[in-house]
């Protein structure tokens, strides 16, 4: 599995904004600048987390994007679904559900059930906040070299 920069993006767009928005909502231009990101790409992703009612944006001269959720009660395996869909190793695990037709005879569908489960319990143990927290004073956290 690989989290795509819009994962990465995502993270580092909310640590950015609960930093700084004790002045006030946060501009994207003004995170763009800071963490050195296209202000187009960090649109998108707001737009997600708008729809999941994660923060919130206004307009005008003092507008900008304010977190509606207390950081430490939102995990990062919630933003990670939210920007970047399911998180499952398999589709077949991509809903509640699995409806596969051969998930009875399937020899391997415990190890992709163990993964999906592994994987979640961890992301779901860790929030925004415990990242804010470990980060400390960084102002570019994440930031790891593209290949």
């Amino acid at each position: 599995m690989k989290i795509s920069t819009r994962g990465r993006y995502a993270l580092r767009m909310l640590m950015d904004m609960v930093r700084h928005q004790d002045g006030g909502p946060v501009s994207l231009k003004d995170i763009a600048e800071r963490q050195n990101l296209s202000q187009k790409y960090l649109e998108q992703i707001a737009l997600a987390l708008n729809r999941f009612d994660i923060m919130h944006g206004s307009r005008g001269h003092q507008g900008g994007y304010r977190l509606l959720v207390n950081p430490a009660d939102l995990t990062i395996y919630q933003i990670l679904t939210i920007v970047e869909g399911s998180m499952a190793p398999v589709s077949c695990l991509d809903n509640p559900l699995n409806e596969c037709p051969r998930k009875e005879g399937c020899q391997t569908l415990f190890i992709w059930e163990g993964l999906d489960a592994v994987v979640r319990e961890y992301l779901s143990g860790i929030t925004l906040q415990d990242v804010i927290d470990r980060a400390g004073d960084a102002e570019d956290p994440g930031a790891c070299p593209e290949k």
